[in-house]
Parts: structure tokens; C-alpha cells; sequence
């Protein structure tokens, strides 16, 4: 074996994942194994979603000590921070790689690894590997996207590595390295449907101040449509999934491709329900009857607040109408939507609190999720709030999820404006329901109102420390 993949996440050691039982498969790991072994290397994933911790570590304890890549975002730290340290116990060498080890480049050299991989890591890895298995007379200074500490105990950082131009000629994920049947069991076991997931695209072009482009960069690397619509009819035949979820971070960003999609979908006569994620300056009539085709049952559109103020700090480029508009569309072609909404971005106040709530009973969305914003290290934010950022946790014990800023509302704070706008758009629905007999849900509904309200009030001039 040249190399161990492995992600770190544990889904029965998330509680908050365990109610929400919607597991997806690691995919980025999955198309650095299927380039390697194109390439004749020897790769082997252990897949730790429905494993334990004790598991992996037998096989790190219980294996010939070769070569452990590990992937690494924003909830699993503390895990691949243990699993590295484990890893160099038994005698491996460690690769880590990932959105977040760009930024984190020197703690995680400190906590394990031999190399942080920055950016994409197929090709990277493809040079990377001989050199670590002894095969290579090359240096680690010739390898491009990568850092390490040198011999004088400096961090190294090499030049960045330029990103794959072309990404239809990589092959597709190794789904067979990991059990999909355990996904699809889970799925249907929670909710009755099973889903398979699939990227048509890799990166972000936007601008939005809290987005980290860690890997990808600000690009938009397009699959053609007929490769998209291949590995599709592939998945449908080898699975027979009910839905799919498309994970690209904009999918309807070019109607171009959109409309020889869906003629390719249709020219094979495949229809499958799926969901994806979506800007609402790139949704319009005509994209809204495309998604209808394809038989898009949801889509999610960040909407982060319902201040065109806040929206315009964010550098988001996009309107409150905008969203309000893409909502209106989807719901008329019977396309569901998602929000996305984040509190307590710089210089949020009270009234873009009331705007944020006023926004989504007008636009009712059919689900929303709230967060409050956190400054990802690597992001404009996080640049402009750095000197009044603290930690409530040790590094490797935590995530940039847990930095707080000094100066900004509680958490508790937040957690009444959450509260409050929870209520106030289940009471939209239920009075514009006109659905007899709700006084009694009516008054109780008010009265959280009032609740909320007056934990607003209190905690108002509550700050982080």
C-alpha cells in the first residue's frame, strides 16, 4: 500500500448529525484515490463515518506504517488533529489536506503532520508520494502546494500549485472504495429516500467576505454536460438511488450549460428528483423551467439577511429583491427552497435584525437554517475583525466555529433573535393559513413573541468578551 485516505468524521460521535441522519460520502478523498490509482498507485480509504475512532486506530497500531493522507474541514479538527498525532505514534507519515489547512499550515505541522497539502492535492499528492515512500531522490522543495518544517525547524511554504485547467479529464470518484449501501440504508431508514451525491463543477467565483477558497480559488471549473449526465446514468444503474444532491457551490451559475444538461438528461430519458444550491442572481423564469425539467425538487439560496446594508458589507452582490424574486420563481414551478441566514455579521444592528425577520415572512422560504457568522482564518473577514478575535478553546481542540469578537452581541443575544424570528413566521403561516380554530396556537405563539422580545431587550447590551 502507498497510501491510507482517511476524513476523520464520526458521524455517531456528532449529536446534532444524529438527528439529523443525512450523511454524504467523502468525496474529495474519494477523487484523489481514483486519480492516484490511475496513476498505479496503490490506495486504500477507511471510510470513518459509520466507524469509531478505536477501529481506525487498530489499523494505524496493526498495519506496516506506510503513508496516511487525511482530510481535514472545519468540524473535524479535533479528530484529524488525534488521528495525526496516533498516526505518528505508530511510525506513519501524515499528509493533511483540505479547506482548512491552508490556513492552519503551522499548527497542524506542529500537531503531526509531515506535509500540509494547499489546494487541490491530486497532482500534488501524485509527486508528493514517491518522494515520502523513499522511491524519489526528489525534494520535498521541488513539490508545488504543499508546506513542511525543514530540517533547521522552519516552515517551508513552496510555490502554489496552479489548479487542474481541465477537470473532465479527472476521473470520477471512487465510490467503490466506501460502502454506499450503508448511505442509502441510512437515508431511507430516516427519511425514506436515499441519495447519492455528485459535483459538476469545482469553485466559487464570488466575492462574499466570510467564503473561504481555500482549494478550489475564486474559479468556475465546468464539467461538460455529457460527462456530468454519464457518471449520472452510471450512479442511477449501480445504486438506484431515490434523489441526488448536486454539491457544487452554484449550480445553476451558467444557463448555458444548464439548458445542454437538461437536453442531455432528457435525449437519455433520465429524470431524477434532486436538490442543489444556488445564488439568486442565477435564477430566473427560464432557469426556474429548466430545474422543473430536471426535476429539481429543492434548491438553497443564501439569503444571509434581509439588510441590503448587511448584504453589502458582505460583498454577497446580490439584493434582498433578488432573493425574494428567485423564491417567488422556484415556488411557482413547485421547486421548494432553502435559506440560508446568518446573524451577527459586522456592524449588524436591531433594525437589520427586524429586516432579516420582516424579509423572510414576506418571502416564504419553506425551510430556513440560521447560524451566527464566524470568521474562517484566510477570509476578508476574518482579516477585518482579527484584532478582536479570542478563543474560547485550545486550537486543536476547537474550530473557528468557537472564536468570538469582542465587542459583538452575546450568543444569547442572538439566540433571542433566533427565537423571534422563529415565531414570528410560524405566526405568518398560521394567519395566512386561514385554518379555523388557531386562536389558542395564536396566543401561545404571541406570547413567545413577547418572550423573545424582552430577551432581546435584556440582553441587548450584552457583549462577547
Amino acid at each position: 500500500m502507498d497510501l491510507l485516505l482517511t476524513h476523520g468524521y464520526f458521524l455517531h460521535e456528532d449529536a446534532k448529525e444524529l438527528q439529523i441522519m443525512k450523511p454524504y460520502v467523502p468525496l474529495g478523498i474519494l477523487y484523489l484515490a481514483s486519480h492516484l490509482r490511475a496513476r498505479n498507485f496503490d490506495v486504500e480509504v477507511f471510510d470513518t463515518t459509520f466507524s469509531s475512532r478505536t477501529d481506525l486506530l487498530n489499523v494505524l497500531h496493526n498495519t506496516e506504517p506506510e503513508v496516511l493522507g487525511v482530510y481535514a474541514n472545519l468540524m473535524t479538527r479535533p479528530s484529524v488533529v488525534r488521528i495525526l498525532q496516533a498516526a505518528k505514534d505508530a511510525g506513519w507519515k501524515t499528509v493533511v489536506g483540505g479547506p482548512e489547512s491552508g490556513a492552519n499550515v503551522e499548527e497542524y505541522l506542529l500537531a503531526g503532520a509531515d506535509v500540509v497539502v494547499i489546494g487541490e492535492g491530486e497532482i500534488t499528492m501524485e509527486e508528493l508520494l514517491p518522494i515520502l515512500r523513499g522511491r524519489s531522490p526528489g525534494e520535498l522543495q521541488r513539490v508545488r502546494g504543499i508546506a513542511f518544517i525543514d530540517d533547521g525547524g522552519r516552515v517551508q511554504c513552496t510555490v502554489p500549485r496552479p489548479l487542474i485547467p481541465d477537470i473532465d479529464r479527472q476521473p470520477w470518484p471512487s465510490r467503490e472504495s466506501v460502502s454506499i449501501g450503508r448511505y442509502l440504508e441510512t437515508w431511507r431508514t430516516h427519511h425514506g429516500t436515499g441519495s447519492v451525491s455528485l459535483i459538476t463543477a469545482r469553485g466559487c467565483p464570488y466575492d462574499c467576505r466570510w467564503c473561504s477558497h481555500a482549494v478550489y480559488g475564486k474559479t468556475h471549473r465546468r464539467r461538460k454536460a455529457a460527462s456530468v449526465v454519464d457518471e449520472i446514468e452510471w450512479i442511477l444503474d449501480r445504486y438506484s438511488p431515490d434523489m441526488l444532491w448536486i454539491a457544487d457551490d452554484v449550480f445553476t451559475i451558467h444557463h448555458g450549460w444548464l439548458a445542454e444538461f437538461a437536453a442531455e438528461m432528457k435525449k437519455r430519458r433520465l429524470k431524477i428528483p434532486f436538490e442543489c444550491i444556488s445564488r439568486a442572481d442565477r435564477l430566473n423564469a427560464h432557469v426556474a423551467d429548466l430545474l422543473a425539467e430536471l426535476a429539481c425538487f429543492r434548491i438553497w439560496i443564501g439569503s444571509e439577511s434581509g439588510s441590503q446594508r448587511v448584504l453589502d458589507a458582505m460583498e454577497r452582490g446580490v439584493t434582498v429583491k433578488q432573493v425574494r424574486d428567485a423564491v417567488a420563481v422556484c415556488r411557482s414551478r413547485g421547486i421548494q427552497t432553502g435559506m440560508f441566514l446568518m446573524w451577527g455579521y459586522e456592524g449588524e444592528e436591531m433594525e437589520d435584525i427586524e429586516e432579516t425577520i420582516h424579509h423572510v415572512k414576506r418571502t416564504a422560504p419553506d425551510i430556513f437554517f440560521t447560524t451566527v457568522a464566524y470568521p474562517i482564518r484566510g477570509t476578508p473577514y476574518f482579516d477585518e475583525v482579527a484584532d478582536r478575535v479570542t478563543r474560547v478553546t485550545s486550537w486543536a481542540e476547537g474550530s473557528d466555529r468557537d472564536f468570538r469578537i469582542r465587542g459583538r452581541h452575546s450568543r444569547k443575544f442572538y439566540q433571542n433573535a433566533d427565537q423571534l424570528l422563529r415565531a414570528e413566521v410560524e405566526l405568518e403561516k398560521i394567519l395566512s393559513s386561514n385554518v379555523p380554530d388557531t386562536d389558542s396556537a395564536v396566543l401561545q405563539i404571541r406570547g413567545r413573541i413577547a418572550q423573545a422580545r424582552e430577551g432581546l431587550r435584556n440582553t441587548f447590551a450584552e457583549s462577547e468578551a
